[in-house]
């Protein structure tokens, strides 16, 4: 993994009024597909919280250009090596995006053209103003990721 240059040192807080209790903050969010998918793998929320803090301390898998990072998530009970890899788009030290996730076992990598399409995507969705944020959350086209703990120091 490369260090990423120019990190901040934790991602800010958004608050996000009525979606989540008054004292939460939302750290970081899924597509809805990405999330369907997550389910069908049974991968939990804290693997990705933890692929975060990762992030937060400069380790990505590779920078794909645009605020596209891809990312190595282990199988539980397993090494990345044979887990998945999620990309994630991110204004690291701001919001992060899981858009989508695959095996290494099922694919060994993206096309150009979903590269381009997620690119596209994330763009959107790191553009995204409070207010249309909170209508994302509220019809499902956003979900966020919910850890045991803060996204500083998740469950090991």
């Amino acid at each position: 993994m490369k260090q990423h240059p120019g990190l901040t040192p934790f991602m800010e807080n958004i608050p996000v009024k009525g979606i989540l209790q008054p004292d939460e903050r939302l750290h970081a969010l899924k597509r809805r597909d990405f999330a369907r998918w997550q389910a069908s793998e049974k991968l939990p929320d804290t693997l990705l919280c933890r692929a975060i803090n990762e992030m937060e301390q400069g380790l990505v898998d590779a920078d794909l250009g645009q605020c596209l990072y891809k990312k190595r998530v282990a199988r539980q009970g397993r090494g990345k090596r044979d887990g998945y890899r999620t990309l994630v788009s991110a204004r690291i030290g701001n919001r992060y995006v899981f858009l989508h996730g695959f095996s290494k076992i099922d694919k060994a990598n993206i096309t150009q053209e979903e590269k381009q399409a997620l690119q596209y995507a994330g763009k959107v969705f790191l553009e995204l103003t409070q207010a249309a944020l909170v209508k994302a959350l509220q019809t499902g086209v956003l979900v966020e990721v919910r850890c045991e703990q803060d996204c500083r120091n998740p469950a090991r």
